[in-house]
């Protein structure tokens, strides 16, 4: 009797370490625990291409590229600064945080990628065009006034269409150029776009179209009181209409995006959702259509497994190390890179210390955030850790350099020379003022510095480190309850900096910078 039962049990252990494999073989939503919000995605051949928003940060409007939906990397930007005016460059005290460009749309028509996007700091709309997306050169095309959210369609039949707006839909057409509107075209398109969900919705906002088999589907969203950011699909045989509205998806929160085939014709949404201080992440979801109305989830859900191959994770095509040096020929910064508002490039260099990113003062600030020059990358989750090495040796009295966590309640950990002296010291700005919650004095020019993240159920919680050793760490400061604020509309970002409060021109010197998925598990 007991051979039937051992072979019973290893038949069932069989059978769960399969579908364990299985399960770990396949991707997992979200497809990107990242802030990669407003996405736009087309597939050319057997490669899918994504753009996003980044708002204040320069270079902007990310591109993306995937050959699964799952495993994506940064391969261009559209523009690398939007204008050269006080806002974008953090001068004369303006700053244009959670503004800059948002919600940008691509298309690929005839050999030419395009890539539009809209800015509510300069007031103007943009379209980028390149036959290179990887490479470029980009052409730029821009027009007053700045269309929200909108939406581009370039029909069979050559005009070209865009939608914009914010519940009331309105559509244009667009000169053959691109270079502006057709007179005489601009009407409502859709008068309540939340019209399907009900009364007093907020939102229907997100517009992105696409026409598939002859019929115009246009996605949007809507945000019910009380309820959860859901998918609102209108339909129409015409682009001037009727259209026949419907709510598509509502799970999670998990909305706003559109739809893309796969070469062998399957379908799936891309959409985001909002997820505490890591910002806005994107979700694959699969669909099918069904009386020529898309049907998205796994039974009206957001599955947490997909049909699809396992992620690699987001090491180096989003976020990635770098050891600050160069090679004869490569950018001076890789791509996972982006500066907080316009650079000064005079100010930096990562050739005049071979191995090293040399940050330069220029000026005297005397808020961080109004400061110039923060190099930033995406935090990951569920956990992540940004660590690196500042030599300190060549600051100036009032300096202050380091590593932050960038948001509106950001913190830091660095030195601060004072009265000639070094510090190492730990800042907090959770109650919307900096304050300093620790600082102790520092005998050496060298200080390893790391901040980890912790984003598991929303915890949300930063914790600061030194090291005068890079071996052993030593907490500083308070843990900082991060939080996602509308003001700069964006994920926390690790950051390095350097700025004078007193004297310009002295500099710190940053040996490498490193990000890893794991944090030491002190954070609790």
């Amino acid at each position: 009797m007991k051979k039937p039962i051992y072979l019973a049990a290893l038949l069932f252990l069989s059978s769960l370490v399969s579908e364990i494999s299985a399960q770990v073989n396949k991707a997992q939503n979200p497809i990107i625990h990242a802030d990669v919000p407003d996405m736009s995605m087309i597939r050319v051949g057997d490669a899918y291409y994504m753009s996003s928003t980044t708002m204040h940060m320069a270079p902007g409007v990310p591109i993306m590229k995937s050959k699964d939906l799952v495993n994506w990397t940064i391969i261009n930007y559209a523009y690398d600064t939007l204008a050269n005016i006080d806002a974008m460059n953090l001068e004369n005290g303006k700053s244009t945080y959670g503004k800059g460009t948002w919600a940008s749309c691509i298309n690929y028509q005839k050999g030419v990628f395009y890539v539009s996007t809209f800015a509510q700091t300069t007031n103007k709309t943009y379209i980028y065009k390149t036959k290179d997306i990887e490479k470029g050169p980009w052409e730029r095309i821009t027009f007053a006034p700045a269309y929200h959210d909108h939406t581009i369609l370039f029909d069979n039949d050559g005009k070209i269409y865009m939608i914009w707006g914010v519940r009331k839909l309105r559509i244009i057409e667009l000169k053959d150029d691109l270079t502006g509107v057709k007179e005489g075209t601009e009407r409502v398109l859709i008068e309540d776009a939340n019209a399907p969900v009900g009364k007093n919705v907020g939102l229907g906002e997100g517009s992105q179209i696409f026409k598939v088999n002859g019929k115009y589907y246009l996605f949007n969203i809507a945000w019910p009181r009380g309820g959860m950011r859901t998918v609102v699909v209108h339909r129409a045989d015409k682009i001037t209409g009727p259209w026949e509205g419907k709510v598509a998806f509502a799970d999670l929160g998990v909305a706003q995006g559109g739809i893309v085939d796969t070469p062998d014709g399957k379908w799936f949404a891309y959409l985001f959702r909002d997820f505490g201080s890591v910002g806005r992440i994107p979700y694959i979801v699969p669909m099918k259509w069904e009386k020529d109305w898309p049907l998205i989830g796994t039974n009206g859900k957001v599955p947490e497994t997909l049909d699809l191959p396992a992620s690699k994770g987001l090491i180096p095509g989003i976020v990635n190390n770098d050891e600050f040096k160069r090679k004869k020929g490569e950018p001076a910064l890789p791509l996972v890179w982006q500066w907080n508002h316009n650079p000064d490039n005079s100010l930096w260099s990562v050739t005049e210390r071979k191995g090293f990113l040399r940050m330069k003062t220029g000026s005297i600030d005397s808020l961080f955030l109004k400061s110039r020059n923060t190099l930033t990358q995406r935090t990951i989750g569920p956990v992540c850790s940004g660590i690196t090495m500042l030599d300190a040796s060549n600051m100036k009295d009032g300096d202050f350099a380091g590593l932050c966590t960038l948001q509106l309640k950001f913190g830091q950990v660095g030195v601060k020379i004072v009265n000639g002296q070094k510090f190492v010291f730990m800042v907090s700005n959770k109650t919307d003022q900096p304050t300093e919650i620790q600082s102790i004095p520092l005998s050496q020019s060298k200080v390893y510095l790391k901040i980890e993240c912790d984003f598991r159920d929303k915890i949300d919680i930063a914790e600061f480190f030194y090291s005068l050793d890079g071996k052993t760490w030593k907490a500083i400061g308070n843990q900082l309850k991060m939080e996602y604020r509308l003001e700069h509309f964006m994920g926390y970002r690790f950051g390095l900096f350097n700025y004078a409060s007193k004297n310009p021109g002295g500099f710190a010197d940053f040996d490498y910078f490193h990000i890893t998925d794991q944090i030491s598990e002190k954070i609790k």
